[in-house]
């Protein structure tokens, strides 16, 4: 019998209560162990303690893959997979629609560092061809992308990596394992910001890093000496977080749909972002590579509109930065999350000043739906 996404939450990777039989998993809050036993040196920074070690496990059974890392951050866990597999003269093929973190990343750190890096506006054959040179190594895509939530046709991306002998990654944050496990369409490397659906509560910061054992054991030799290791604190809170991710993502995704669908039809709304609408460019392939089209959205009010005004007017919908906790929350990618790209290069991703990304929580969608309609009615007053 197949183990459902519910039971994996719950049961894989769970590391057990021998001493009292507790139903929950303990919590070692050591950073000093017995160091005799053979191949045993346990350290926090070796992100190999108990609740380190059995959080990997969950993240590589939920992503379905050998192996699974956990990071102190989103961020670690990318930069991590970069400096493990990219040296000086190496060239990488990036999606141009990814997180703002990570493209600031490439334009500081890749120069200091001697990696090159090409940015492509459409991932498809033809264009990645074209972006291949000799020393290509890698190519990086995030599929639901921040905060325009394009589609990347993961297969796509898998057969063209193999082809040209390079190592494939995505960042599967958006979609999380819930609607999405890129394994399954041959990607090689998977990283999530934990911080996100995996925590899904806004309260702690985590990254992870899934793929197979001899990726994973290349990532965890760099990341042990950048530092990026996670307290088992927040291990133990983030595996507690993850046995409601199918139930939480599961509404999230239901609400999100409803939200789009009544968004795209308001006249203030000048354009919807959404995999699960079928006027999505990309629809298709949402419904071809995704279980669920995910909690996030993006819309652009009309001018008639006055952003600042919609956000301020809004009771139930909390302008805040980050996304995926089960409250609602909003804001604008060009202040926060795209805040480190130029004018310019925001505009080159159509990301506007009048964008607004939408993580959609579990409250009852009329709730919102209610909100919305009454901080429209007072902004364009």
């Amino acid at each position: 019998m197949k183990k459902n996404i519910n039971y994996l939450c719950v049961h894989s990777g769970q590391l057990r209560d021998d001493k009292y039989g507790g139903a929950t998993a303990p919590l070692y809050l050591s950073t000093a162990y017995d160091y005799r036993n053979p191949g045993t040196n346990l350290y926090p920074r070796y992100m190999n303690t108990p609740n380190q070690v059995a959080l990997g496990e969950k993240m590589a059974a939920l992503e379905n893959t050998e192996a699974g890392l956990i990071l102190a951050s989103g961020m670690a866990a990318i930069s991590a997979v970069f400096m493990s597999f990219l040296k000086t003269g190496d060239h990488i093929i990036l999606q141009r629609a990814i997180y703002g973190g990570t493209a600031h990343f490439a334009a500081a750190e890749f120069k200091n560092t001697g990696i090159e890096f090409t940015m492509v506006e459409r991932i498809n054959e033809e264009n990645l061809q074209k972006a291949l040179r000799p020393n290509t190594k890698m190519i990086y895509v995030e599929t639901p992308s921040n905060p325009l939530l394009e589609l990347v046709d993961l297969e796509v991306v898998s057969a063209f990596a193999k082809a040209n002998k390079l190592k494939s990654v995505i960042d599967n944050t958006f979609a999380s394992p819930v609607n999405q496990t890129p394994a399954d369409f041959g990607i090689d490397i998977i990283i999530h910001s934990a911080t996100k659906y995996l925590g899904g509560h806004s309260d702690i910061t985590a990254g992870t890093v899934s793929g197979s054992q001899q990726d994973i054991d290349r990532v965890w030799n760099t990341a042990k000496n950048y530092g990026g290791s996670i307290s088992d604190q927040t291990a133990w809170m983030l595996d507690r977080s993850i046995k409601t991710l199918g139930l939480r993502v599961k509404k999230q995704s239901k609400n999100a749909k409803k939200l789009a669908k009544f968004l795209e039809l308001h006249p203030l709304i000048r354009k919807v972002n959404y995999p699960g609408l079928p006027s999505h460019p990309d629809y298709e392939i949402a419904t071809n590579q995704m279980k669920g089209y995910g909690g996030m959205l993006s819309f652009e009010l009309k001018s008639s509109v006055k952003t600042d005004k919609f956000l301020e007017a809004l009771n139930l919908i909390q302008p805040a930065l980050s996304l995926a906790g089960v409250e609602s929350t909003i804001l604008a990618p060009s202040l926060t999350s795209h805040s480190l790209l130029t004018p310019e290069q925001r505009a080159e991703q159509g990301i506007s000043d009048d964008l607004l990304r939408l993580s959609v929580g579990i409250e009852e969608v009329d709730l919102l739906i209610n909100d919305i309609e009454q901080a429209m009615e007072k902004s364009t007053k």
